[in-house]
């Protein structure tokens, strides 16, 4: 059977070989054996179940917990001339009644459906009738409660999947060992194959800094490296994401906002405009997730803290899915934390999962205050030691420099002490370096022995010692008291002086241009587009593919996508035979586009 796939995956997909792993994880499938799968965005988990879906006779069901992911997927595998559809709320009664014959007559061979729409009773008992060979549950992390996008509609999968008595698939993209396990638990998966690939993707930078004027540096940052880029830029709040939104399109930015909040057919036209066209700027909440699979995206932004390096990861992988070099790039500060948690403490969750998410909070507060690779504390958070420094993150890029911060730290904790744990760094700041203003006078605390004596560092410093010191373990943020600080264990031992304290001095995000040069000569040398003849193919390729795209309304990369015209820019075939060697071009499309294309590579 795996000579089939290999079949399929050149005749339908136009790729002569298998990535790595993906041999593996399709032979498991179709012997019939349950299989997890851990592989990177961008990693190709979709041909997981795509392949042997066309190679097994029967239908294949896939969850999705997005409509746009099942449209996106299911667009790309019509392109391809793959029998697949879906069922969602998205769809018309006509719409549903279509899908539902073609199920039921055999036609379909892939069928993404919601998690809310596969446990109605009419949906499981229609497809009790037909021959499900395989259930695929993509993001499948949204089982576990350990798991950082958990969703209580996905708890009924593991009874339905006793019902089809086939093999299990769950895939995702982010899962730590203890969510991993979970999954498999959730899902009655015992008996099942664990295949983890790398969770790297080194053609990511990643670049955090210390929120200062969030909407200047977010503009600094997009014109100086970014200028006419696709890129996605996170908001905590649906208010600061339309007023960040706003803020940009007077700059000129093509910038949109989406946030739950907003009309559907709005966020329905952003995230179309968003697929469809080049240079748009998407400023969202995290409603703007799973399923985004445009893979030019050049930068993902954050300028507040996500709640979890699970959330952080995945965010940040919506960028460069086409292996083209790419920016994750953050400024957070200590209000996010306080945000944070008070968030969290005023949630409906359980006690434990409180717990769960503040120790997945402190361990991204851990990678932004770093002092060494922020890539190696990623991937180590996630099981996968990465031996040497990455060389492609800020701290590589401009090592911080490292001083021994005992004394101020035992005078930041001394000052939490002696105003009784009531105040946060603002506050405590004013005291160190002794700022007389009204609010100290109230309280008399310039009588205090340490009103003033920290006046060797400025605001900024103070603000950064007291961000590490929260890091370190060694206060605590009282959300209920508006964000006082609290004194741990582990400060009484540094007040005592049988510990010492290192601290990192601030890191300012680079805005020099010549990172933005850098940044462009790499997107070229990735391209492998060296001569001019061949650039100005490419560019007349992309015309013509946005051209077709547009006749089509469907999204560019679905035509072909940019490695593929790059090799027909660099190969320049001249007949139909060679056109088909190209890798992407699969029979269905050769078919479509080959003599279109042809014509502007002889021309």
């Amino acid at each position: 059977m795996i000579a089939k796939a290999q079949q399929i995956l050149k005749d339908v997909f136009g790729f002569s070989s298998f990535r790595p792993g993906q041999v593996d994880v399709i032979n498991t499938v179709l012997s019939g054996t349950n299989a997890l799968v851990i592989m990177p965005t961008g990693g190709g988990k979709s041909l997981c179940y795509q392949v042997p879906a066309l190679v097994m006779e029967g239908l294949t069901i896939v969850v999705s917990p997005l409509i746009a992911l099942m449209t996106n997927q299911v667009m790309g595998l019509k392109q391809v001339g793959a029998k697949a559809a879906m069922l969602n709320s998205s769809l018309s009664m006509e719409e549903s009644r279509v899908v539902e014959n073609d199920i039921m007559s055999g036609e379909l061979k892939i069928l993404y459906v919601a998690p809310e729409r596969l446990v109605m009773p009419r949906t499981l008992e229609m497809l009790q009738q037909t021959k499900v060979t395989l259930f695929a549950i993509d993001e499948a992390h949204c089982i576990s409660q350990w798991g950082h996008d958990f969703r209580p509609e996905y708890a009924a999968l593991a009874e339905i999947a006793k019902i089809f008595s086939c093999p299990v698939l769950a895939l995702t993209a982010t899962a730590d060992v203890v969510t991993r396990n979970d999954i498999i638990k959730q899902l009655g998966i015992t008996n099942c194959e664990k295949f983890i690939f790398g969770f790297d993707r080194p053609n990511i930078r990643y670049q955090i800094g210390i929120k200062q004027e969030a909407r200047r540096q977010i503009l600094d940052f997009i014109q100086e490296e970014h200028a006419g880029d696709s890129g996605i830029v996170y908001r905590l709040s649906r208010s600061s994401v339309e007023s960040t939104a706003l803020f940009l399109q007077k700059q000129g930015i093509r910038a949109l906002p989406y946030h739950a909040g907003l009309d559907s057919r709005l966020r329905t036209k952003t995230l179309d405009t968003f697929l469809k066209e080049e240079g748009i700027v998407v400023v969202a909440t995290i409603a703007f997730g799973m399923g985004i699979d445009k893979p030019n995206v050049r930068f993902v932004a954050h300028l507040d803290l996500p709640k979890s390096i699970e959330a952080y990861y995945q965010e940040t992988g919506r960028a460069g899915r086409d292996g083209l070099p790419a920016n994750a790039w953050m400024v957070y500060g200590l209000s996010d934390v306080m945000s944070l948690k008070s968030m969290l403490s005023s949630s409906d969750s359980s006690e434990e999962q409180k717990k769960i998410e503040l120790r997945k909070l402190h361990a991204l507060l851990g990678i932004c205050e770093a002092s060494s690779c922020r890539r190696q504390g990623l991937l180590q958070y996630f099981g996968e030691p990465l031996e040497k420094a990455c060389g492609n993150c800020d701290i590589c890029l401009k090592p911080p420099d490292v001083f021994d911060g005992t004394v101020a730290a035992q005078k930041a904790l001394s000052a939490v002490y002696r105003t009784g744990e009531r105040f946060g760094a603002i506050y405590l700041t004013d005291i160190l370096t002794g700022d007389l203003n009204e609010k100290v006078k109230r309280f008399n605390h310039q009588a205090l022995s340490v009103f003033g004596v920290g006046k060797e560092f400025d605001t900024k410093v103070w603000l950064s010692i007291y961000r590490q010191l929260v890091v370190e373990g060694l206060l605590e943020i009282a959300v209920e008291e508006y964000g006082a600080f609290k004194l741990t264990e582990k400060s009484r031992v540094v007040l005592k002086g049988e510990r010492k304290v290192y601290f990192k001095k601030e890191i300012q995000i680079p805005r020099k241009s010549k990172q933005k040069k850098l940044i462009m000569s790499e997107k070229k040398q990735v391209l492998g587009i060296e001569s001019p003849e061949d650039s100005s193919l490419f560019e007349k390729l992309r015309s013509l593919r946005l051209q077709i795209a547009r006749e089509n309304n469907i999204p560019p990369y679905l035509i072909f996508n940019d490695a593929t015209l790059k090799a027909m820019a660099v190969t320049k075939p001249k007949t139909l035979s060679e056109f088909r060697s190209v890798p992407g071009v699969g029979d269905k499309k050769l078919e479509v586009y080959g003599e279109v294309f042809l014509q502007v590579v002889n021309a």
